[in-house]
């Protein structure tokens, strides 16, 4: 079933074209910073959004996107099995230049979200990242407001945790 142009695609395309980067954004943390998962619930968020546009194109679009992408990351990561097949050769990577320690410092971050249960991933992102308040989360993660204080909680002294754990050389 297509949407006919004069029902407000054009808006659609607009607002993808502007946000891409942040939703991704928020995707790749959601899927502990697996690239591929990230474009791929993003895509599925983004479907889910054009059938419904016409009626949250005026109200807000964005948040009905980190809804459906919240969730579907906390289904996702239910799953046992994502159709992945292993290959006896890696393909080639990308050479890419020296990395500064912003990067580096993502990176970590990144693995240490990953160590997280989806929901406190979640919740801290949604929490820190977006910057939406505590009540925003509850709703996003369809959850009462004490449950998403808890599990952003939680999410953060693991993180704090995780972080503070560096190996130092021994020698």
């Amino acid at each position: 079933m297509r949407q006919p142009k004069s029902e407000g695609t054009d808006g659609f395309d607009g607002f993808v074209a502007a946000r891409w980067s942040a939703l991704f954004h928020l995707a790749r943390l959601l899927c502990a910073g697996d690239r591929h998962r990230a474009e791929d619930l993003l895509q599925e968020a983004l479907v889910k959004l054009w059938f419904v546009w016409p009626k949250v194109a005026d109200e807000a679009p964005e948040a009905y996107v980190r809804k459906i992408l919240a969730r579907a990351a906390a289904r996702s990561a239910r799953r046992r099995w994502w159709g992945e097949r292993p290959v006896e050769q890696l393909p080639d990577l990308a050479h890419t230049a020296d990395e500064s320690a912003a990067v580096v410092e993502r990176s970590r971050l990144e693995a240490a979200l990953a160590q997280l249960p989806p929901r406190q991933r979640a919740a801290v992102v949604l929490r820190y990242y977006q910057d939406l308040p505590e009540k925003q989360v509850a709703e996003v993660l369809g959850c009462p407001l004490g449950t998403a204080r808890s599990h952003a909680s939680r999410g953060v002294a693991r993180l704090r945790q995780i972080l503070a754990d560096v190996i130092e050389p021994v020698g």
